[in-house]
């Protein structure tokens, strides 16, 4: 029996933990929406001015172009969003994955947008 007790108190205490870090928005849960991507790119790189953006459909990835013909990556990080700011043209290259975009800095990879073939 005490063990049973023991149990079941472990798992209500994973559920909480669970709810705590849904509640706080850790983990992330991706790029929702083309609004959140634009606004999200323009938070991210100080004077960028977002026209439009495409999500990859994992929602793990965007890109965002700006009206000075520059253009936003984005990725998830983690539970936060990071990006980078490129010009064109683009080292971009189409898989059956999805479109993958080289960023020129090994620190921060590349950017695989899935789900899409091109821009």
């Amino acid at each position: 029996m005490k063990e049973l007790a023991i149990l079941g108190g472990s798992l209500v205490a994973i559920l909480l933990l669970a709810l705590a870090a849904k509640l706080l928005r850790l983990g992330g849960g991706g790029i929702e929406s083309e609004a959140e991507a634009m606004r999200a790119a323009e938070e991210i790189l100080s004077g960028f001015d977002a026209t439009r953006a495409v999500l990859g459909t994992d929602k793990r990835a965007a890109i965002v172009h700006g009206r000075d013909g520059s253009v936003a990556v984005l990725k998830l990080h983690g539970a936060r969003i990071a990006g980078r700011r490129l010009s064109a043209p683009l080292d971009a290259a189409a898989s059956a994955d999805g479109l993958r975009i080289a960023t020129g800095e090994s620190r921060f990879g590349s950017v695989l947008l899935r789900g899409v073939s091109a821009l």
